[in-house]
């Protein structure tokens, strides 16, 4: 299972990791197992972990006041799973994170993240590059749904996620790209013509 993470590492940093490095990473990253619509975390609760997502698709969202989902993120294979404002400011979070599929994750808390950052170079180095991509993705996204149509949305999750759509459901993706399924529906209808 470690053997993803520290391949996902070493894809994120230019920094060599050592024998006794991927070791401390394997000791203090725990396996995790999910079924299928088990929480991760609920709302309410205090973010206590980030997982590494090994195997399997999960979702983060909202619930509002009438039941309705708002997705604010899809997750799958060397995604990770967290509320960061959760974790960082022990607030109880506003999200759920669920497993979409049986999931397998890798967890860890936020003192041993910042513990492994301090120790291996290599970590903080990741850390630092995801962070700017998420970021960056996040301002895309932000972007997108306040200048873009349905369809252009549409097309450009298509485009830079194929793979979210084998994975996930009509409904879901609607609700991640803000739209209502019968939009999505008519937008896929119109893209096969």
């Amino acid at each position: 299972m470690h053997e993803k993470l520290i391949a996902y590492i070493r894809q994120y940093a230019n920094l060599p990791l050592t024998s006794e490095e991927q070791a401390l990473i394997v000791a203090t990253f725990q396996p995790k197992k999910l079924r299928k619509k088990q929480y991760f975390l609920q709302e309410g609760d205090v973010c206590k972990y980030a997982g590494f997502i090994v195997k399997g698709a999960m979702r983060q969202y909202s619930v509002d006041d009438k039941g309705a989902e708002h997705i604010v993120h899809l997750l799958i294979e060397n995604y990770w799973a967290n509320d960061r404002e959760s974790s960082t400011m022990l607030t109880p979070s506003k999200y759920n994170i669920d497993a979409w599929e049986d999931t397998e994750l890798l967890i860890i808390t936020r003192a041993e993240m910042l513990d492994l950052m301090e120790k291996i170079p290599a970590m903080a180095q990741m850390i630092y590059l995801m962070d700017e991509r998420n970021a960056i993705a996040n301002q895309r996204r932000l972007n997108s749904t306040i200048s873009n149509t349905a369809e252009k949305r549409y097309e450009e999750f298509a485009s830079n996620h194929p793979q979210f759509i084998q994975r996930f459901p009509q409904h879901i993706i609607a609700s991640f790209l803000g739209i209502t399924k019968e939009t999505l529906s008519r937008i896929r209808k119109q893209g096969t013509k």
